[in-house]
């Protein structure tokens, strides 16, 4: 069965405190009508620090979508590389041994995509398959687990690597005032992130069922308006009210597999907001302690979007607080409503692929007759 393996994160170097984002708050709006709601959904937000692209004096400007946009890719292919070898590295693995990439990103624009500067540039094989994924917003890091464990069953000598790239503050729009915008304006923040899924092999989460779950009529709920100025991000109300509509598809899920979504080792959650995380404690009855990992994934560094489940994976490898077996599930939200719904049981003993490195090719190669 496949597993996925240890992630490799990484935030930008420009940290903007809570206190920091109210201050601009109160300066740059006074006058806003709304501004004292604005505040305290901002103080709710239990973000205590995120991490930018560029200084705040520079994100704050808007020099026009095509400036940003070089912005985003120049920043992309200098901070996605090291989180490559990160993940490459956890996994025991080198770039000759990848079959797939799965990049997800919503926040900047590229075509071709990033994964062809990647096999390029970085030394993959050039039959390497691509599949750039950038219109599932925060769900998009489920999807990815969950595509690299379909291709996985498929192929299951082959080795996927997962790459999620989010400069969320490169779609600050000045113009946007509704205290939804000036809510998000104080939630998101940036990060690069990168894990291996092994065909075989590997130490982590053994993934063994995945799904999907899209609420109904709700597709105008998190959207992007697409404008000459970029993209402007819509959410709507009734977005914090969600996890009602969605937990129920998690329980459902991990019935399937005959799991008590209530009775599992750990969750690993995307956080969108502290509310996500309180709405989940009670509509799946587990313990608040349960989401500690994305809890901290949002409270130092924001929403980082598509990244949030693998930094909140990775604060718990860090931990170390699962043993072998454990049962757990990984959940990502987003646009749609989407759920992307992953359930595994950790394995702490590393078994080498068959045939070691490059193995996963190889086996497909000899399944195709030509080796």
């Amino acid at each position: 069965m496949a597993t996925l393996c240890r992630p490799s994160i990484a935030v930008p170097e420009n940290v903007l405190t809570n206190e920091e984002t109210l201050e601009l708050a109160r300066t740059m709006h006074a006058d806003h009508p709304q501004l004292r709601l604005a505040l305290r959904l901002i103080e709710n937000t239990g973000v205590r620090t995120r991490h930018l692209v560029q200084p705040i004096e520079e994100t704050l400007k808007h020099p026009g979508f095509e400036a940003r946009n070089k912005v985003y890719e120049a920043e992309a292919k200098r901070r996605v590389p090291p989180v490559v070898y990160g993940a490459l590295d956890n996994a025991g693995l080198g770039v000759e041994d990848i079959d797939l990439i799965v990049y997800v990103s919503c926040t900047g624009f590229m075509m071709p995509s990033l994964t062809a500067w990647l096999i390029n540039t970085l030394g993959f094989t050039s039959d390497t398959r691509q599949l750039p994924i950038a219109q599932l917003g925060c769900a998009a890091g489920g999807a990815a687990i969950n595509r690299a464990h379909d291709f996985c069953l498929a192929y299951p000598n082959s080795n996927v690597l997962i790459v999620a790239c989010e400069f969320c503050s490169l779609c600050y729009q000045p113009t946007d005032l509704g205290v939804g915008n000036l809510l998000s304006n104080g939630l998101f923040g940036d990060a690069v992130a990168a894990a291996v899924v092994r065909g075989q092999g590997g130490t982590g989460m053994r993934l063994e069922r995945n799904g999907s779950h899209l609420v109904p009529d709700t597709e105008d709920w998190i959207s992007y308006a697409v404008r000459a100025t970029g993209f402007h991000f819509q959410l709507d109300k009734r977005v914090p009210t969600t996890m009602k509509m969605l937990a129920p598809a998690l329980r459902t899920l991990a019935s399937q597999h005959n799991w008590d979504v209530s009775g599992l080792d750990f969750h690993i959650v995307h956080a969108g907001g502290p509310r996500i995380l309180d709405d989940l404690c009670y509509f799946l009855d587990v313990d608040p302690e349960m989401f500690r990992f994305s809890r901290a994934t949002l409270t130092e560094r924001g929403n980082i979007a598509s990244c949030v489940v693998f930094d909140a994976l990775d604060r718990l490898f860090e931990h170390g607080a699962v043993t072998d077996s454990a049962r757990g599930l990984i959940a990502g939200f987003g646009p749609g409503i989407t759920a992307e719904i992953a359930l595994g049981r950790w394995v702490t003993s590393d078994r080498p692929a068959v045939g070691g490195q490059g193995s996963g090719r190889l086996a497909e190669q000899q399944q195709a007759g030509v080796a």
